[in-house]
C-alpha cells in the first residue's frame, strides 16, 4: 500500500439532466397570465401539477484501479466517455456519488485552461497563488520561478493581469506552473491541444522529464502517439466504465480499432473522399492473400498485396497513384508511388473504370495499420500539387505477432523489422 499513489474503488458520479430553470413567479403574475388565456392556462396548470419524471446519467460508474508511485498512466476514450469527470473527482473539484478515491501525495492538476487562476491577478501573482494552493513554501516557488517564466515564454506579460492573456498564453503559464512546482501527483487533461505544435512538443518533453523524476502522472489525451510514448500503462474508458487496462500499445490498438467493422469488400463510400475534384474517384480497395481472397489480417513477414479500383470521369494526363501506410496512432510508415516501379509510367486515361494492383515486401511489426489512397497530377502537369481524389483511412489491417510458420516475434521498437545479413568475424588473435 505504501507504494500506491492513487487508489480508486467503485467510483461513480450521477448527474441529473433535462431540468429547465424557470423564473420565480409572483401571485400577481399568475393572475395576469390566467386572465389573458384562461383555458390554455388551466391545461398548463394541470400538466404542471403532475410529477415530471427526472432523467439521470452516470458519467462514470463502478470505476476501480490503482496507480503506483512514479507510474505514468494514460487515459483514453471518446468525448463524453467520463475521462474529465474522473480527473475532476480526483482533483477534489467534484464529489463522487458513490465509491471513494484515496490519493497519497501533493496533487497538481491541469484540467482546463486557466484552472485555479484569478483573472485580476498578474501572471507573477498567479504563480505564487498556484504554488500556495499546491502547498509550496515561498522559498520553493522562488527557486522555480525563473524556470516557470522561461518555459511559459511570457516574460513581457508577467506583470499583466491574466484576464488579458490569450488562451495560448493561459495554457503556457498554467502548464509551466503545474509541471515545475513539483507536485507528487500530476493530473493532466487534454489541454495541450490549445497550444501550437512547438508548444505541444515542448510540453510533452517536459512531461517525459517529470515521469523520469519519479513523479506520478495521470494523463488524459486524444494524442495516441503521446500515450504510447509517455505512459507505462493505459486505461480505456467508454460510457463511464473501464473497458480495458494494460500496456499502452495494446489498449490504444483496441481503442482505435473499435467501432471499425471489418470491411473485406473495401468499398469506398462517398463520405470517405476528401477534396475530390470529380475527375477521378477511388471506388474500392482490398488486401489479398495468396489465393486472391480479401483479408484484413496478416502474419508477420507476409507481403502486402493491394488491389484498388478507380473511375476516371474526365480525361486525365500524367496521373500518379499513391498509397500511404500509417500506424493507427498516426505514425507514417511509408508512401508508395506507382512510378517507383521502373517499368511503370505516368497514367493517361480516358473515362472508364480501371484497376491497379501492387505487391510490396514490408516487414511491419505487429499492430494495426491504415491505408490511404491518392490520385494526383505529376509535377509539370496541370494542377500538380493538388489531388484529384484523396481517401483517408480507406482500409484498416492488422499484423499478427507470429510469422506464418508459427515463430513468435521478439519485442522490438520501431515500425518495421527488415531482414538483414550479418557478417561477424574475428580480426585479431590473442597472443600466447
Amino acid at each position: 500500500m505504501r507504494d500506491t499513489a492513487i487508489r480508486v474503488e467503485n467510483l461513480g458520479k450521477l448527474y441529473q439532466i433535462g431540468q429547465r430553470l424557470t423564473r420565480y413567479e409572483t401571485l400577481r403574475d399568475r393572475i395576469a397570465l390566467f386572465a389573458r388565456s384562461p383555458f390554455r392556462n388551466l391545461r398548463r396548470l394541470w400538466t404542471r401539477g403532475k410529477k415530471r419524471e427526472l432523467e439521470y446519467i452516470w458519467a462514470i460508474k463502478d470505476v476501480s484501479f490503482e496507480v503506483k508511485r512514479g507510474e505514468v498512466v494514460g487515459i483514453i476514450g471518446r468525448n463524453g466517455a467520463g475521462k474529465s469527470t474522473l480527473l475532476r473527482i480526483l482533483s477534489r473539484i467534484t464529489e463522487p456519488t458513490e465509491g471513494y478515491a484515496e490519493i497519497r501525495g501533493r496533487v497538481g492538476s491541469l484540467l482546463e485552461v486557466g484552472t485555479g487562476f484569478h483573472p485580476e491577478l498578474t501572471g507573477r501573482e498567479n504563480i505564487y497563488l498556484n504554488g500556495a494552493i499546491l502547498g509550496m513554501k515561498k522559498a520553493e516557488i522562488d527557486r522555480k520561478f525563473d524556470e516557470i517564466v522561461a518555459f511559459a515564454e511570457i516574460e513581457k506579460f508577467l506583470d499583466t493581469p491574466v484576464k488579458h492573456y490569450s488562451s495560448g498564453m493561459y495554457v503556457r503559464l498554467a502548464f509551466a506552473v503545474a509541471a515545475h512546482l513539483e507536485p507528487e501527483i500530476l493530473l493532466v487533461d487534454e489541454v495541450l491541444a490549445v497550444g501550437d505544435a512547438a508548444f505541444q512538443k515542448k510540453c510533452l518533453g517536459k512531461m517525459g522529464d517529470v515521469a523520469k523524476e519519479g513523479r506520478t502522472v495521470l494523463f488524459v489525451s486524444h494524442n495516441m502517439r503521446a500515450i504510447t510514448d509517455l505512459c507505462q500503462r493505459c486505461l480505456w474508458i467508454n460510457n463511464g466504465k473501464i473497458i480495458q487496462e494494460g500496456a499502452p500499445q495494446q489498449v490504444v490498438l483496441a481503442y482505435l480499432s473499435s467501432g471499425q467493422p471489418e470491411r473485406l469488400d473495401g468499398v469506398i463510400t462517398p463520405d470517405m473522399h476528401i477534396n475530390a475534384t470529380g475527375d477521378v474517384y477511388f471506388r474500392r480497395v482490398a488486401l489479398l492473400d495468396r489465393a486472391n481472397e480479401p483479408v484484413t489480417t496478416f502474419f508477420f513477414g507476409e507481403p502486402l498485396r493491394i488491389l484498388m479500383e478507380y473511375e476516371v470521369c474526365r480525361p486525365v494526363e500524367g496521373m500518379r497513384l499513391i498509397v500511404a501506410i500509417e500506424k493507427l496512432d498516426g505514425t507514417l510508415v511509408s508512401v508508395l508511388h506507382h512510378t517507383d516501379d521502373p517499368h511503370a509510367y505516368l497514367i493517361d486515361a480516358e473515362p472508364g473504370t480501371y484497376s491497379a494492383s501492387m505487391e510490396v515486401a514490408l516487414p511491419l511489426m505487429p499492430g494495426g495499420y491504415s491505408i490511404h489512397l491518392a490520385a494526383k497530377p505529376a509535377p509539370g502537369f496541370w494542377g500538380s500539387g493538388k489531388s484529384w481524389d484523396w481517401v483517408q483511412r480507406a482500409l484498416d489491417f492488422y499484423v499478427k505477432e507470429f510469422s506464418k510458420d508459427g515463430d513468435g516475434i521478439l519485442p522490438a521498437g520501431g515500425v518495421v523489422r527488415p531482414s538483414a545479413k550479418w557478417d561477424i568475424r574475428r580480426i585479431d588473435r590473442v597472443r600466447a
